[in-house]
């Protein structure tokens, strides 16, 4: 399908493949709800080697993060282009881990979209797949669920900021989003803020954080860029920087 396509032209965050390549190691996500799966111990194990976590609340809260905005991603900036929606309900999808920090590949058992307005896409992405998501990483780990939907609502943004930066229409994607976090459960819209800034013929949209996923506590020890350690005016600072220069950070 032509939305697809689309999606890879803004990069590998947004490639989905088409089928289950057989022999590889998938995960199938719907596992992921139960927080007791031995699926979900992989995930978080894997993310805690790669990332060098040093508990398990902070591996959890940097996994919802990353997952949101990576795994699910696709679905909204696909509705927010051309107003479909990628069935990303957790049945249908499939990821392989990483010996990196994330994912290695996100795929669909069946590649299919149907035109549907935003309640549709709330549905899929958020009430049957990351928010029972994020429950089942609280009671595996004992993480706080409003950080946890901090990582949702850090996510889901993502897949709007970031396409505002890699040629995306600003106009569209801000408005878009504004429709998905009107009609977003979770309590998303008290988590973070969408700012649109230019710098020169640059704009983009970039996203301040009200909670922490913790990553700095990993062996990387860096804060992630709208990271709500850092003020607002630092941050803004920091994006007005990358944006300038053309970078497109997480």
């Amino acid at each position: 399908m032509e939305v697809f396509t689309r999606l890879e032209s803004f990069g590998d965050r947004f490639r989905l493949e088409r089928g289950l390549a057989p022999h590889a190691d998938w995960i199938s996500c719907d596992r992921l709800l139960d927080p007791s799966s031995q699926e979900l111990g992989r995930v978080l194990e894997a993310e805690r080697v790669a990332s060098g976590q040093k508990s398990e609340h902070a591996t959890a809260l940097t996994v919802m993060a990353i997952y949101a905005g990576t795994v699910t991603a696709s679905a909204l900036l696909a509705w927010a282009l051309d107003r479909v929606v990628v069935d990303m309900r957790p049945r249908n999808v499939a990821i392989r881990l990483s010996e990196h920090h994330g994912f290695e590949a996100v795929a669909l058992r069946e590649p299919h979209a149907v035109a549907a307005p935003v309640e549709t896409l709330v549905t899929w992405v958020l009430d049957e797949h990351l928010l029972p998501l994020a429950r089942a990483m609280r009671t595996r780990t004992k993480a706080g669920l409003r950080q946890l939907y901090g990582g949702v609502a850090h996510g889901c943004a993502a897949a709007f900021c970031i396409a505002s930066r890699r040629g995306g229409d600003a106009d569209l994607l801000e408005g878009a989003y504004g429709e998905f976090l009107a009609a977003a459960t979770g309590g998303l819209e008290k988590l973070g803020q969408v700012i649109r800034l230019r710098e020169g013929d640059r704009e983009g949209l970039f996203y301040l954080r009200n909670t922490c996923c913790l990553y700095y506590t990993s062996d990387e020890a860096v804060k992630c860029s709208s990271c709500c350690l850092d003020s607002v005016e630092d941050r803004v600072t920091a994006y007005r920087r990358v944006l300038a220069a053309g970078v497109v950070p997480h």
